[in-house]
């Protein structure tokens, strides 16, 4: 048995876990600059507050409803996350984080006589301790899972929260309330295809007729999905596994177009990827250099410009990413001479562990900066987060725009919720 815990509008709910004179209100929750929605609560989602949506269009839709808005605080975020998770390990040793908000269970070899009061269970344990919010749904499979955890989120008064799909009956009438949309795995585009073909719920997927037509449209991983909301479990827990590229993108403040500014934060973004490097024990070979534009005159349209260089050797230096991706940022700079930027990123791909590198006869970096790289970090661990770095990062401190930022009640000593008794 299989079963997905999915936290209430979890970054809202983190909110109001310090602060519950919000708890009944409508909250929003915006991404990073402050810029679009992000998540709602189910009150902020009755008053039309939209998903996506850029907070400059909806300022009077805020103040009207009397919208609580709230910049995102992942550090507060992570940390509870990863308070719940380790309750819910408490109830299975088996456990698949699938979000920072999502976590699936297996109970196979544990001796459960009743799922609903064990859901009950961990959905009390997590609430008391952490004050967060969840819903659980129990199957047989994996896919199944989020079908039952939709229910028992969608029906809280009947369901208290937590529902198990345990007999053919409750899996045929799943699937019959399931709209096709909502099935794990179908995106805007696929249930577009589907509604055409008159596949407008989970049960009409699994119909034999379609069989051949979602192979040819989604391949092994449709016909997976198909025995997955057949009750045939064919999706087992997946193991934490090293990341396979690694991505630092980030938005500006303000739109940038001076040089040395933005070489400044290229060279932050491809230190941080070749810190990730090493903390996996993994090498790339392909570094790529990314800058976009934002025309606000033209409905917000977006350009992006792009260099891709591939490397004769597999590195993890920072000293190499750097370099490259500072060489790669000047040839772009200069063929877009003039233009202001948004956002950039570096990415590092072609990733493989740092003991399967292959040397060049021929080509390769100075080997020094293998323990150049060791004394860097471990200096970093002792002293600080990133007090050693390169002459090319520079002094300059770059803060997102975060002027609705609560405080970091549980991983900041000096930001302690303080309980004045009287």
């Amino acid at each position: 048995m299989y079963a997905l815990v999915d936290c209430n509008n979890f970054y809202a709910s983190c909110e109001r876990v310090f602060q519950p004179q919000f708890v009944g209100k409508p909250v929003a929750i915006l991404s990073n600059n402050d810029g679009c929605v992000i998540s709602r609560s189910y009150e902020a989602k009755a008053v039309g507050v939209p998903m996506g949506a850029p907070a400059f269009q909806i300022k009077e839709l805020i103040k009207e409803k009397n919208v609580k808005i709230f910049s995102s605080n992942y550090a507060l975020y992570g940390d509870l996350s990863n308070r719940v998770m380790k309750i819910l390990n408490q109830f299975t040793p088996n456990l698949e984080i699938y979000s920072i908000d999502e976590a699936f269970l297996n109970f196979d070899g544990l001796n459960v006589s009743d799922y609903h009061d064990y859901g009950l269970q961990m959905k009390s344990r997590v609430q008391k301790w952490v004050g967060i919010p969840v819903c659980i749904g129990f199957a047989e499979t994996k896919a199944l899972s989020k079908v039952a955890n939709k229910i028992a989120k969608k029906f809280q008064d009947r369901t208290k929260g937590v529902y198990v799909i345990d007999t053919e009956e409750k899996r045929i009438k799943a699937l019959k309330w399931t709209k096709i949309e909502d099935v794990w795995g179908i995106g805007h585009r696929l249930k577009k295809k589907m509604i055409t073909r008159n596949i407008k719920t989970a049960f009409d997927f699994i119909d034999p007729m379609h069989t051949a037509w979602i192979q040819s449209q989604m391949g092994v991983v449709g016909l997976r999905l198909k025995k997955e909301l057949e009750g045939e479990s064919v999706l087992g827990l997946e193991e934490v596994s090293d990341k396979k590229t690694i991505a630092i993108t980030r938005s500006f403040p303000k739109q940038l177009s001076d040089y040395d500014a933005l070489r400044e934060r290229v060279s932050t973004f491809a230190s941080v990827c070749a810190e990730k490097l090493r903390k996996q024990h993994s090498c790339c070979q392909t570094i790529i250099v990314m800058l976009n534009t934002v025309n606000y005159d033209n409905g917000r349209k977006s350009r992006y410009f792009q260099q891709v260089v591939t490397l004769p050797f597999s590195t993890n230096s920072t000293l190499t990413i750097v370099d490259t991706a500072v060489k790669m940022l000047q040839k772009l700079h200069a063929e877009n001479e003039g233009l202001l930027y948004q956002k950039a990123g570096v990415i590092v791909t072609q990733l493989r562990n740092e003991n399967e590198k292959q040397f060049d006869l021929f080509v390769d970096e100075n080997p020094k900066h293998l323990s150049l790289m060791k004394a860097m970090d471990a200096i970093n661990g002792k002293i600080g987060h990133r007090k050693v770095k390169l002459g090319a990062q520079g002094n300059q401190t770059w803060n997102m725009r975060q002027n609705k930022l609560s405080l970091k009640y549980t991983t900041h000593f000096d930001q302690i919720l303080t309980i004045r008794c009287q």
